[in-house]
């Protein structure tokens, strides 16, 4: 699946992933959530994301003006320290982990991501940083199990990671049934000292 097989348009974010050994840490807490919650919309490992700056829509062909950009703001950043902590939801719709570590440094990193894209003529909504992780949704029939996992989460203390890599990710949100599946159009390792 790529960017020309999808039609004109791809939808496109920037964001930073933990590594697997994070994941796995938090999948591990989540646990007693997927059997107890089953018939909610849970996202894969692999997709677990920070966003950093949401493009929406965009022209198949405006992506490649954003990779040079994006590799030299990578090139000159250090990789920031977090960590996943507790649990929330979204309007009793959307389950997330939360973020804590270096944010002062994350919130300069997504304004830096996010001038870069501007200064590339790419037109996107801004919306405040809230720095976290996207876990699942519940089903429309379904309010109160968000609610009860993330209320199951609010103790979760996970390992410190860094940050080392940004992420230009494409997805198939919209376009047609199913699940939705994220997957890296290029990443960059952080390389500042």
């Amino acid at each position: 699946m790529n960017e020309q097989t999808q039609g004109s348009t791809v939808r496109v974010f920037i964001a930073l992933a933990p590594p697997d050994d994070a994941k796995d840490e938090l999948a591990r807490e989540l646990g007693p959530a997927y059997e107890a919650y089953p018939r909610m919309r849970w996202n894969r490992i692999e997709d677990w994301h920070i966003t950093l700056a949401f493009l929406g829509e965009l022209p198949v062909a405006t992506v490649p003006l954003l990779r040079a950009p994006l590799a030299g703001l990578a090139a000159a950043r250090r990789p920031v320290r977090l960590a996943m902590r507790g649990g929330g939801h979204f309007d009793e719709r959307v389950l997330w982990s939360g973020i804590e570590g270096d944010l002062d440094g994350l919130h300069r990193l997504a304004g830096e991501v996010r001038g870069v894209v501007r200064e590339c003529g790419v037109d996107f909504e801004e919306r405040p940083l809230r720095p976290h992780l996207t876990l699942a949704r519940s089903r429309r029939d379904d309010p109160s199990s968000v609610v009860k996992a993330a209320a199951g989460l609010a103790g979760f203390t996970g390992r410190w990671w860094q940050a080392r890599r940004l992420h230009l990710v494409g997805s198939n949100i919209g376009r047609g049934p199913g699940a939705i599946h994220y997957r890296d159009i290029e990443a960059w390792s952080f390389e500042g000292h």
